[in-house]
């Protein structure tokens, strides 16, 4: 395949929030750039894969990107149409112009030019394209592929079996038996909005969650500027057991330790509750613990003994990155998954004018921060 070349100061792979961020803040550095994109859209997890329910978890404040607030009339809790529209607002601001459909197939760093040399298949024309760059900002996310895992007998399920990513709306799923696999956010709130749509819902918890209200997410991120994250999650414990009572009661176990120690260290998120839990109280959305042994038909046994049948499968079972594909050369910032290998706060920079943005595991936030680091970082830099 013929390559053309393109000399860039700093390429940006992946168009999602975290990939905005970094352009905005470099656009206010004067620092040129270029993101290359695999879909045909920016944000397109937020664009094309996500459901219609979906509100922001966390106050506004908490994500915003960087240089450009929302506005003063959004509420507190942004909902998809409205965030849609203010990152709409951000590309133009900012002059974001993406190169759509670029699957980068390779990034390896050039000793001898001290250049990064990307790879990136032109979706619309075959090509594949090589750019050239003194930096390379890995900005492809946490949420970047679709993961279902493999269960025996899936392929003989007649019904509809989707990932998260492939669920709109509840109301499709009317007067239907549908198992929801996976109890974090996604998870528990698609239950809700099939629940309220009328379907026959059951969620499959394996593992212990917290359950917090939004409120209680909210002060507890105030909280962790002033006091310790042990001191903070303590406090979350105590609230949580006061407001939702003993959850066994219905199935669910609390884990050991705390909700935002765990965010940190494993990127698993509390459960910050909308309404699922008195969902799941009033029997409505039926609790079930016990691992998928195997699918047979419509018939979904799981390791307990228990055989259920069902007409839809939803799978809220996250996402893997595949970083490690096409990112030669790299030995110290990425792992295997994707994840930084540095610890926070020193976790987006790498060698050789690498950087990674939206990976801490702390949210649009995060990603927010990690952008204004490298722009500075970058900037610092004497201009070639």
């Amino acid at each position: 395949m013929k390559k053309e070349e393109k000399v860039q100061r700093v390429i940006i792979v992946g168009a999602g929030p975290s990939g905005l961020s970094a352009a905005a803040c470099f656009t206010k550095h004067s620092i040129p750039y270029i993101i290359l994109e695999r879909e045909d859209c920016f944000a397109s997890l937020w664009k094309k894969y996500s459901y219609d329910r979906l509100h922001l978890h966390l106050r506004k404040q908490f994500c915003q990107l960087p240089h450009k607030p929302f506005p003063p009339s959004f509420p507190p809790y942004v909902p998809k149409n409205q965030f849609l529209q203010y990152l709409d607002d951000y590309v133009s601001h900012f002059a974001i112009a993406p190169l759509y459909r670029r699957t980068v197939e390779l990034a390896q760093y050039d000793a001898s030019s001290c250049r990064w040399r990307v790879e990136a298949r032109n979706g619309d024309s075959g090509e594949v394209e090589e750019y050239c760059g003194r930096f390379l900002v890995v900005a492809t996310g946490e949420t970047s592929d679709p993961f279902v895992p493999e269960v025996e007998g899936l392929s003989s399920f007649p019904g509809k079996v989707i990932h998260s990513t492939g669920f709109a709306s509840g109301k499709e799923f009317k007067d239907e038996h549908v198992l929801v696999v996976g109890s974090g956010n996604s998870g528990m709130e698609i239950a809700l909005d099939l629940v309220n749509h009328g379907a026959k819902t059951s969620i499959l918890v394996r593992s212990p969650v917290h359950f917090l209200s939004r409120e209680m997410v909210s002060w507890g991120l105030f909280l962790q500027k002033y006091l310790s994250l042990s001191f903070v999650d303590s406090l979350m414990v105590i609230l949580s057991t006061m407001f939702y009572g003993d959850v066994t009661k219905y199935g669910v176990r609390r884990p050991n330790e705390g909700p935002f120690y765990m965010k940190v260290k494993y990127g698993k998120y509390p459960v910050i509750d909308v309404g699922t839990y008195e969902k799941i109280k009033s029997g409505e959305l039926k609790v079930l613990a016990a691992e998928i042994e195997s699918v047979r038909g419509k018939d979904v046994l799981f390791k307990n003994g228990e055989l259920h049948p069902f007409d839809s499968i939803v799978f809220c079972t996250g996402f893997k990155r595949s970083t490690n594909k096409w990112l030669k050369g790299d030995d110290y910032l990425l792992n295997d998954d994707g994840l930084p290998k540095p610890s926070y706060p020193i976790h987006w920079k790498g060698n050789n004018g690498l950087y990674c943005v939206g990976l801490s595991r702390r949210g649009f936030y995060g990603a927010g921060a990690d952008a204004q680091n490298i722009a500075n970082h970058i900037s610092s830099f004497t201009q070639p």
